[in-house]
């Protein structure tokens, strides 16, 4: 009752300060770009960025974010590490419920967690959990899926298990893959109740999604928007103009090319900050000549002018990349090619240098496959790859465009890829999330790499923590940038425009952007 009296006080004093003000962060509807139609509102099918902002903002994991995107109690309202860091143990909110009132109990999460391993039901990323007991076991078939490391202990009280320490493991349980499940409706994410911060109303297919605030959310008292609506665009182009015209308040991104622009007409609305995010090209290892000579994928990284590929070809804020890992991640210091302190012409005559040793020439050209999904931007990167190539290398470059899901085909199975468009944003801020997809026999290693020194390492650094795991993990790194499966070319940067209006919006390297905390000022009329 104590509690209630409080934010009683609160809204009064809120309530007079708009008064006396004229400004207050007001209750007003939010219109938010969301970038592609997301591919599933399940949490066990969705996959795409689209979708897992949208699911962030309608449901809730033990842990989740702040506005500035760091972790912070969810459903749980407090957790203990025991075992050495094998065991989570996580008290539940007494007050934390369904949309449709019911209490989230331990068993929600036990019931969700075993759907999403149990084949009928897999959960497309399901992976994410791979450091939870018999995870890999139960993916396998070897073992049964009640063997998995969750268990109600009682219905306030969760315990989750480890296979060995995994301190990310808590940045995942703030990912949709580990979020719970009521048993009501639980295939139609459009009926079934939810415990976010908002519920849905409508859904209009490539055009909107309206969501309300949902009054049985443990901290809805703290919710300053009542509606939020997204709006589906796909072209940054087609949003910006969206936004010009009023009918945006946040955009999910700018356009390439914009950026200048943007800058010089909108500084006030620019929002650009450091991702972490890696853009790169990858080598096909079964390649005759990629895979066997480390000198032409050498050669062909330093043939890359990264400054005017940010600057001329992007335009939109991204950074020149000469690591696998971004920066940005705390404790973690990214191991640098040697060659990003050379100057460009210095980086253009080892390249040439190289390639000569490499066994090609202007007397023994190289032709090349450059292949990429269909996307304006990845078009744009590899026509002026295929420009610089050709210019200091003399390399022709055939441009192969195909659709998303041929593409991930052929660049999985690796029998016709050369050279390929890939990246990787992280699912945990982590370098292992990186890292882990070079690993001999990853299901991601669409390079094919393969080192034992590199995976002795990432194995060690598995077993270790604190300092001792991260210097384990820069050796790795060091290794990889060493043997140039991939050619890093860009860091991600997020980027949106959000008008001066809008509160509580915080840049920060997860680029993750809760509508619960969000607000409008409203002028007092």
């Amino acid at each position: 009752m104590q509690l209630h009296s409080i934010r009683l006080c609160a809204y009064v004093v809120a309530a007079l300060t708009m008064v006396l003000s004229c400004h207050a962060a007001g209750a007003a509807e939010i219109r938010r770009g969301l970038g592609p139609e997301p591919d599933s509102l399940h949490i066990h099918q969705a996959q795409g960025l689209a979708a897992v902002n949208l699911l962030r903002d309608m449901r809730e994991g033990l842990i989740t974010f702040d506005a500035d995107g760091e972790l912070v109690p969810g459903q749980a309202a407090s957790w203990q590490e025991l075992d050495g860091g094998k065991r989570y143990r996580f008290q539940l909110r007494a007050e934390a419920r369904w949309s449709n009132g019911d209490p989230v109990i331990a068993e929600d999460f036990v019931w969700a967690w075993r759907r999403a391993f149990t084949p009928e039901t897999a959960a497309a990323t399901a992976g994410l959990l791979k450091d939870v007991k018999n995870a890999d076991r139960i993916l396998k078939g070897e073992v049964s899926v009640e063997t998995l490391g969750i268990v109600a202990v009682e219905p306030g009280v969760l315990d989750i298990l480890l296979n060995e320490p995994a301190p990310w493991i808590l940045e995942i349980l703030a990912h949709p893959v580990s979020f719970p499940l009521h048993r009501e409706a639980v295939d139609d994410p459009l009926t079934a109740p939810v415990n976010g911060a908002y519920m849905i109303t409508e859904w209009t297919p490539r055009a909107s999604i309206r969501l309300e605030r949902n009054p049985a959310y443990h901290a809805t008292g703290t919710v300053q928007a009542e509606k939020i609506e997204y709006f589906p665009i796909e072209e940054p182009a087609a949003e910006l103009s969206r936004y010009r015209a009023g009918e945006l308040d946040i955009t999910e991104t700018i356009p390439a090319g914009r950026f200048s622009w943007l800058e010089e007409n909108l500084p006030g609305d620019l929002r650009v900050y450091p991702y972490l995010g890696t853009f790169w090209l990858g080598f096909n290892f079964h390649h005759p000549a990629l895979g066997f000579s480390g000198e032409l994928r050498t050669a062909l990284s330093l043939a890359v002018n990264r400054e005017i590929l940010v600057k001329t070809v992007l335009g939109a804020g991204e950074l020149p990349a000469w690591s696998i890992v971004p920066p940005g991640i705390t404790g973690y210091q990214p191991s640098m090619m040697a060659p990003s302190l050379m100057s460009q012409e210095e980086r253009e005559a080892e390249a040439v240098r190289l390639f000569k040793q490499s066994g090609f020439g202007r007397h023994e050209p190289l032709l090349l496959e450059l292949r990429f999904n269909t996307s304006n931007v990845h078009r744009r990167v590899a026509v002026a790859v295929s420009a610089m190539w050709k210019q200091v290398l003399g390399v022709n470059t055939q441009l192969v465009n195909e659709e998303w899901k041929v593409f991930v085909n052929n660049r999985k199975m690796g029998v016709i890829t050369e050279v390929f468009r890939g990246g990787w944003i992280a699912d945990y801020a982590d370098p292992s999330s990186f890292l882990d997809l070079f690993m001999s026999g990853s299901g991601m290693n669409n390079t094919f790499y393969q080192n034992t020194d590199f995976d002795m390492l990432m194995k060690s650094a598995a077993l270790t923590g604190g300092a001792t795991r991260m210097d384990l993990l820069r050796q790795a790194e060091a290794r990889l940038m060493k043997d140039m499966p991939v050619i890093p070319l860009y860091y991600y940067v997020s980027r949106h425009l959000v008008r001066p209006r809008i509160t509580g919006f915080r840049e920060n390297v997860r680029d993750v952007h809760l509508s619960r905390y969000l607000g409008v000022i409203l002028e007092n009329p």
